[in-house]
């Protein structure tokens, strides 16, 4: 009977996970000389969400910046980390247990080289392809996430990687670009609502 209580009691001690929350990532490093890089377009795309909803980011104790709003009957906890891309999973980590959200209800959206420039795709689970902001994700939480993987496409000729991605999009493809962060906001929200049975 005593280590049934105790058990009940140890149950009730443990935080309930929170079902009704995501928490949403938008990749990037920090500062204004790096905002309009490529590599920060997850960021960029939280910064739209956050101003549709009248929203501004506040400084949050796991050292990333928080916004938070409503969709439907969902919480969604935007967060921009204040570290360099290369160590965003222990933020992401520290977000996920202050909120009591479980892993499958994270959604990381990131700079993608090998899709296109203009393309959108949804992905769950899987590896990092190299991206070192997932790659950091994945090794402190797992892989058991939501991705949202904005195009951004490879650089021609000899440019190297790491030049491209933290370069600010061209003048042609900024032209695009409200409309593909609109485009990014709708698939966040259709992860988000939730699904009927």
């Amino acid at each position: 009977m005593r280590q049934l209580l105790q058990t009940l009691l140890k149950q009730q001690s443990q935080p309930l996970k929170n079902n009704d929350s995501w928490l949403i990532a938008g990749l990037g490093n920090p500062g204004p000389s790096y905002q309009s890089n490529r590599h920060n377009i997850g960021q960029q795309v939280l910064d739209v969400l956050a101003h549709k909803h009248s929203q501004k980011f506040k400084s949050h104790k796991t050292g990333t910046m928080v916004a938070e709003l409503s969709h439907l009957t969902q919480k969604l906890i935007l967060a921009k980390s204040q570290g360099y891309m290369n160590v965003s999973g222990s933020p992401v980590q520290k977000l996920l247990q202050f909120y009591s959200i479980p892993l499958d209800r994270l959604i990381v959206i990131h700079d993608e080289l090998d899709i296109e420039f203009g393309e959108l795709r949804k992905k769950f689970d899987g590896g990092h392809a190299g991206h070192n902001g997932l790659r950091d994700i994945s090794a402190k939480c797992g892989t058991g996430y939501h991705r949202l993987r904005f195009g951004i496409g490879r650089p021609d000729g000899q440019m190297a990687v790491s030049d491209f991605v933290l370069q600010n999009f061209s003048t042609t493809e900024r032209k695009e670009l409200p409309v593909l962060i609109e485009l990014a906001i709708d698939q966040v929200l259709e992860i988000t609502t939730p699904k009927t049975t």
